[in-house]
C-alpha cells in the first residue's frame, strides 16, 4: 500500500431500504444454510462410506469443501453488514477476504480440470485408471492443487496492495471483489490490469481449454462404443461435470467482463451473487446427489 492513511471500504449492497435489507437477509440466509447443509451432507456420506473412497468421489468431496468455503467467505460478513448497519471494512479485512475468495476460486477452477482429467482417464484408459490415479497420486494432486491456489492468490493480491486509494472507498458490491477494488483505486496503471488478466488467463482459461481437449478425446472414444446404452452411460458420467463447469465459467466470465466494462453495478452484483451463493448451492444437486453411488451411500448411512 502506497499511502499511510487509514483506509476503509464501504460495502454498499443493492439497496439501502430497510424492507429490502430484510428480504435480502432472508434470501441469503436461506441459500447459505442450504449450501452448507447439502455440501456437508455430501462430505459426510463420502467420508463415512468406504465404498466411496475412490478418486472421483474424493474429488466430489473437495468440490463440496470448496463450495462451503466459497459461500462462507462472503455471506456471513454480508449478513452482519445488513443486520448491523455497519458497512465498514478495514483495509486488512477487505484484502483478507479477497485473498481467501480468490484462493478458493483458483482451487475450484483447478479442481474442474482435475475432475475432467479423472473422467478422461476413466473412459480412455480404464484398465490403467487405478494405477494412474492411485491413492498416493490423487492425494499428491490435491496437495499441489491447494498449494497452487494459495500461491496464485498471493500473486494476485500483492499487486493490489501497492495501489493508492481514497481514505474512504465506496464499493457497490456485497463483498470485497478484487476487480471492483481495482476500479476504485486512484491512478491504477495498465501494468496492474495486465497482471490481473494474466492471472485470470493462466488459472482460468488454461484449465478450461485443457478440459475442452480432454472432452474432445472423450467424445472420440465414446462414439466408437457400439452399444447405444454404453454410450449413454458413458456420457452420463460426464454430463454433470460439464453442466457445473459451464455454469461456473459463464457467470464468472460475465462478471469479469461486466466489471471492467462498467455495465452497471446491479448487474455486476447479481452475477457475483449467482456464482458466490447460488452455484455452491446447486452443485450438490447437479453433481453429487444425482450419483447413484452417493444415493446408495446416503441410504447405508441412514440405516446405521
Amino acid at each position: 500500500m502506497d499511502n499511510c492513511t487509514v483506509i476503509e471500504f464501504h460495502i454498499l449492497p443493492f439497496s439501502a431500504n430497510t424492507n429490502d435489507k430484510l428480504l435480502i437477509v432472508s434470501i441469503f440466509s436461506t441459500i447459505y444454510m442450504m449450501a452448507i447443509f447439502l455440501n456437508s451432507l455430501v462430505i459426510a456420506v463420502i467420508c463415512l462410506d468406504v465404498h466411496l473412497h475412490t478418486p472421483m468421489y474424493i474429488f466430489f468431496c473437495n468440490l463440496s469443501t470448496i463450495d462451503i468455503c466459497y459461500t462462507s467467505v462472503v455471506v456471513p460478513k454480508l449478513l452482519y453488514i445488513l443486520l448491523s448497519g455497519n458497512d465498514l471494512l478495514s483495509f486488512t479485512q477487505c484484502f483478507t477476504q479477497m485473498y481467501f475468495f480468490f484462493m478458493v476460486a483458483s482451487a475450484e477452477v483447478m479442481l474442474f480440470f482435475v475432475m475432467g482429467y479423472d473422467r478422461y482417464i476413466a473412459i480412455c484408459y480404464p484398465l490403467h485408471y487405478h494405477q494412474i490415479l492411485s491413492k498416493r497420486n490423487y492425494t499428491l494432486i490435491l496437495v499441489i492443487m491447494w498449494s497452487c491456489a494459495s500461491i496464485n492468490s498471493s500473486f494476485f493480491i500483492i499487486p493490489l496492495l501497492h495501489l493508492t486509494f481514497d481514505q474512504v472507498v465506496d464499493l457497490h458490491q456485497f463483498f470485497c471483489d478484487a476487480i471492483t477494488v481495482f476500479n476504485t483505486s486512484k491512478g491504477a496503471s495498465n501494468e496492474f490490469f495486465v497482471v490481473i488478466c494474466a492471472e485470470c488467463v493462466l488459472f482460468g482459461l488454461c484449465p478450461f481449454f485443457c478440459n475442452l481437449i480432454s472432452y474432445i478425446k472423450i467424445f472420440c472414444a465414446v462414439v466408437r462404443i457400439k452399444s447405444r446404452e454404453g454410450r449413454r452411460k458413458t456420457f452420463s458420467t460426464c454430463s454433470s461435470h460439464l453442466i457445473v463447469m459451464m455454469i461456473y465459467y459463464s457467470t464468472g466470465v460475465s462478471h469479469f467482463m461486466s466489471s471492467f466494462h462498467h455495465t452497471g453495478a446491479l448487474l455486476n452484483q447479481v452475477l457475483s451473487m449467482f456464482y458466490c451463493t447460488v452455484v455452491p448451492m446447486i452443485n450438490p444437486f447437479v453433481y453429487s446427489l444425482r450419483s447413484n453411488e452417493i444415493k446408495k451411500g446416503l441410504q447405508r448411512l441412514l440405516k446405521v
